[in-house]
């Protein structure tokens, strides 16, 4: 495809250059923008990110950012691919090790930038970062059987699983902000208090879940984990790939 035929904002997530590269180079350009923006929202959150707060971190106008980035929405979409940076290199026996070990880089990612699992989700995969992980995914279930449809439908569902932990771990964390506890003291606190309050006739299986010892004692991981996660999010993790496990044997 010629430059002339891309969109304007597809071509700045890509870097694509049109005109003349004579002269003095800009003072400002799309990746010192994005930079700015996502070092704003690393450090105050998502919220701050706005153009003419961007403007300032850059000290220029809130015109100047125009010629680089035509609107938030697009800032948002050239932030998330910047922050995905490149993935891993996946050094998988099969293909359910190499989807683990790419669902925990994901997860490591959201990790170091909090604010991306609070980004609209505008659309499919379309910066070259966000499709090196498409294809570092795709390359993993390359000898599954798998149709290309149903290649995508896995790595959409464990990406958004993906982005629905580090949202739930972020909302924990400001629910526990302030009162000194960590995630294994409010579940205890937790199971202890429905346990009183759950009427064994109307809620037969729920009072017999909160009569159990699951809440009071920390359960073990469902397998080897990155320090980025934990139990709750490798079981989800578990019972994500036996899925597919189970799409895989069904194409056979």
């Amino acid at each position: 495809m010629a430059a002339a035929e891309v969109p304007p904002a597809l071509g700045r997530l890509w870097r694509v250059r049109s005109g003349s590269r004579l002269g003095r180079p800009a003072e400002l350009d799309v990746d010192r923008v994005v930079r700015a923006a996502v070092e704003l929202a690393d450090r105050e959150g998502l919220a701050a990110v706005t153009l003419s707060r961007v403007a300032k971190e850059l000290d220029c106008t809130t015109m100047a950012l125009y010629r680089h980035v035509g609107s938030k929405e697009e800032l948002y979409l050239l932030m998330s691919d910047s922050a995905a940076g490149a993935p891993p290199a996946l050094d998988a026996a099969g293909w359910r090790d190499g989807l683990r070990q790419w669902a925990l880089a994901d997860r490591a990612v959201h990790g170091r930038h909090a604010w991306l699992a609070r980004l609209p989700v505008s659309g499919p995969p379309s910066g070259p970062n966000a499709i090196a992980w498409l294809d570092a995914g795709l390359r993993v279930l390359r000898d599954t059987g798998l149709d290309w449809g149903a290649k995508v439908g896995v790595l959409t569902v464990l990406s958004a699983y993906v982005r629905s932990s580090a949202q739930m771990s972020q909302e924990f964390a400001a629910g526990r902000s302030g009162t000194g506890r960590d995630q294994t003291e409010v579940e205890r606190d937790y199971g202890r208090a429905l346990a009183r309050l759950v009427d064994e006739e109307r809620f037969p299986e729920a009072s017999r879940l909160f009569a159990s010892d699951l809440f009071e004692t920390v359960p073990e991981p469902v397998a080897a984990t990155s320090p980025v996660v934990d139990p709750d999010f490798d079981f989800g993790l578990e019972l994500i790939l036996a899925g597919v496990a189970a799409a895989v044997a069904a194409s056979r």
